[in-house]
């Protein structure tokens, strides 16, 4: 039953969106959705979304000059990681459209795919356990549990 309610899912897919934070987690889902995408002659669209730096006031931390840095380094991070994402897509010859967004990466994730019209999203999994998950939380959880259409979680090694 599974297999041939999810074989309808796939046939449907125009356009995935592959949540990115660049890690190898991330790279193991990329992996899936470029396979998907090239087997359905789907639009791939990349998001990576720019968590906010978190600010403290006082000036114990470095002020308010040092969180504009950070942020300004995570960003231009993010643009170069995503460029060089995109060259391997191009390669590829996949058809691919990046974003980069700020916020919270769950809820600009399900946003994204809703405002981009998604008919999947293909999503890395660290595979946190225990504490770690409980203090750190799982986006791709978070995504599962929000998004309106099908999710693809796949697990980093």
């Amino acid at each position: 039953m599974r297999v041939r309610r999810l074989s309808r899912i796939v046939a449907g897919i125009k356009k995935i969106l592959h949540a990115t934070d660049f890690s190898k987690a991330s790279t193991r889902a990329l992996q899936e959705a470029i396979k998907l995408a090239q087997d359905h002659n789907a639009q791939l669209l990349a998001v990576h979304v720019i968590e906010p730096t978190p600010y403290v006031a006082g000036g114990e931390f470095g002020g308010a000059e040092i969180y504009t840095k950070l942020e300004e380094m995570a960003t231009r991070n993010a643009e170069s990681s995503m460029s060089k994402l995109m060259e391997r897509l191009k390669k590829l010859k996949v058809k691919a459209e990046s974003l980069l967004l700020r916020g919270s990466p769950h809820e600009q994730i399900v946003k994204a795919a809703k405002r981009k019209k998604a008919d999947m999203i293909v999503i890395g999994t660290h595979g946190r356990t225990g504490l770690s998950k409980l203090f750190m939380g799982s986006v791709a959880g978070r995504v599962v549990s929000l998004s309106t259409c099908p999710v693809m979680t796949v697990r980093g090694r």
